[in-house]
């Protein structure tokens, strides 16, 4: 039988990079984009997290699967990306898995630092309760540890958890 260890080093999902989004600064309109450029250290090129040099969030993710029920909590058809101020949309694969583990996208390496908890700005972009129905949905944080390029539609790939 399969300890929790064994089953937590073993993520056999690979997702896929389904929208990428950028604020060039602090409350800036989020811009979709259909490809980025990301750095060590840094995070997404023309982002504006990349220039604080912030260590464990670089880079945050959501999950693709939870816009839906995000909408529902808020009695909405559908909520935007956008709105939700992540840089990226992840499908396929279980974010959080991934929450304190090594994976790629494309050929970009990251590691995961944690979850990427609501803000009271949710109240402002989704309106009432914006705060209450990103709970548990927020996605996760990240460190980016190898430069390159990322695309919509790149596979998501599991590489070892670190955690």
């Amino acid at each position: 039988m399969k300890t929790i260890k064994d089953l937590q080093q073993f993520v056999p999902q690979i997702g896929r990079l389904e929208w990428i989004g950028l604020a060039s600064e602090r409350m800036a309109e989020v811009i979709s984009h259909t490809t980025a450029q990301v750095k060590p250290g840094t995070g997404l090129e023309n982002e504006h997290h990349s220039k604080s040099g912030k260590g464990k969030r670089q880079v945050t993710m959501i999950q693709a699967e939870h816009l839906p029920a995000i909408a529902a909590l808020l009695g909405r058809e559908t909520v935007g990306p956008e709105e939700l101020r992540r840089n990226l949309v992840i499908s396929g694969i279980n974010l959080t898995s991934l929450k304190s583990a090594r994976f790629t996208i494309g050929d970009v390496e990251f590691q995961g630092t944690g979850f990427c908890h609501p803000c009271s700005r949710m109240e402002y972009n989704l309106g009432d309760g914006g705060y209450a129905a990103m709970r548990g949905h927020g996605g996760i944080t990240t460190r980016v540890l190898t430069e390159g390029t990322i695309r919509v539609g790149d596979d998501v790939r599991f590489v070892s958890d670190d955690g």
